[in-house]
């Protein structure tokens, strides 16, 4: 056997290697559709094209070895454009006096980061935020009962956050597969400001108030999604570059960018 095709066979076990870590780590959601929260009960369902969705939050372990690299992320060096002073504010300053996330909280989701940091990250894994009719259509398949789900959401929305973040994944996956959705952290998604603004920024004057608290509860399809609700108002009242100590996010893929990664050598 020549050094070439040891060379060969080394970089074939490293792709396979690969490719069954990302199998593991994302989940296929297949196409669907889900009718929005703020939508009557007869409006039309929206279309959900298939994609990939991380089975976890992104971990404070994966995000320090982000910024590792990308070292104008890093707490110490963030442009205040992007995130406000409470960025990764949970972090510690080693010897070095580069912020670092403490050994007990590496596998818990990262919190405290601003939606353009979560952005760069999923661009740098090939990946997006997911769309909020994404997180949505995924959040909302649920698992195998109903009545735990709603019990969890209800008891986390009456907790406090914990000062540490457990690990993720610690919960039963819903189903499609994928963990943490509900009851850990709050995400990210591409357009969080969607429900704010028309697109037409002349008409925003005129903003929709169908999609706000009160009145979207009266005319939605569902008044009982207080979840749901909590979750838009949420969004709504975030900026680019907020931080909260619960929130944090995942990456999506489109079928595109998967694509790109396959066929890349």
């Amino acid at each position: 056997m020549t050094h070439t095709d040891l060379r060969r066979i080394i970089a074939l076990l490293a792709a396979l290697c690969t490719g069954a870590l990302l199998a593991a780590e994302r989940v296929s959601i297949p196409a669907g559709e889900y009718r929005p929260l703020f939508a009557s009960a007869t409006a039309a369902k929206q279309q959900v094209a298939g994609f990939q969705l991380d089975r976890l939050p992104v971990s404070n372990q994966q995000f320090a070895t982000f910024v590792s690299k990308a070292v104008r992320w890093q707490p110490e060096r963030i442009n205040p454009l992007f995130a406000d002073e409470h960025y990764l504010q949970h972090w510690q300053k080693n010897a070095t006096t580069v912020a670092a996330p403490r050994p007990e909280e590496l596998q818990a989701p990262v919190t405290n980061v601003s939606w353009f940091a979560a952005k760069a990250y999923c661009q740098a894994q090939g990946g997006r935020l997911p769309t909020t009719a994404e997180w949505e259509y995924v959040a909302s398949a649920g698992s195998v009962d109903p009545q735990a789900d709603e019990k969890l959401i209800l008891g986390w929305y009456s907790a406090t956050t914990p000062a540490f973040m457990p690990a993720a994944g610690q919960r039963a996956a819903n189903a499609f597969g994928v963990h943490d959705l509900h009851g850990l952290i709050w995400e990210w998604t591409q357009d969080f400001s969607a429900s704010m603004t028309t697109g037409e920024s002349r008409g925003d004057s005129a903003l929709d108030n169908q999609f706000f608290c009160g009145s979207a509860a009266a005319g939605s399809a569902d008044p009982s999604q207080y979840a749901a609700f909590m979750r838009y108002a949420l969004r709504s009242s975030l900026q680019g570059r907020y931080t909260v100590a619960n929130l944090g996010f995942r990456c999506a893929y489109s079928p595109s960018s998967l694509n790109a990664i396959e066929t890349t050598p």
